[in-house]
């Protein structure tokens, strides 16, 4: 098997592999304490920990406080998927650009041996 017939079966495993995936989350997952104010205290009491999912929205970042072990199960998952989904894209942009650059070295390979030769009678007359 070539090089690019190598390339070209590791974008369709990537591909596959990226199909695999149901669900994914962007964000991360936290656990935090929770600042509370209690009845007749000055200061905020901390609770917790709690799971919190974060992420960035619209130039934002929102929190979300995961309530159930399920919950949190869930998203650790969804995050593990999606970390796994920008892994394959990196490995497909690597094979595409590797398959690009070895296609435009065979094409140039190709035009310079057609430029070689003269195509004209009287040139190959004279050389020979």
């Amino acid at each position: 098997m070539n090089r690019h017939d190598q390339l070209e079966a590791q974008r369709e495993s990537v591909l596959s592999q990226m199909r695999l995936i149901r669900s994914m989350k962007r964000g991360t997952l936290s656990i935090r304490p929770e600042k509370v104010r209690r009845k007749g205290r000055k200061e905020p009491v901390l609770l917790g920990p709690y799971p919190l999912f974060v992420r960035r929205e619209g130039g934002r970042t929102v929190g979300r406080r995961l309530r159930s072990p399920e919950e949190v199960a869930q998203v650790r998952e969804d995050i593990a998927a999606y970390n796994r989904f920008m892994g394959l894209c990196k490995q497909y942009v690597q094979a595409a650009e590797e398959l690009g650059e070895l296609e435009r070295a065979q094409a140039e390979a190709g035009a310079v041996k057609k430029g070689l030769w003269s195509r004209s009678s009287k040139a190959r007359k004279s050389r020979g």
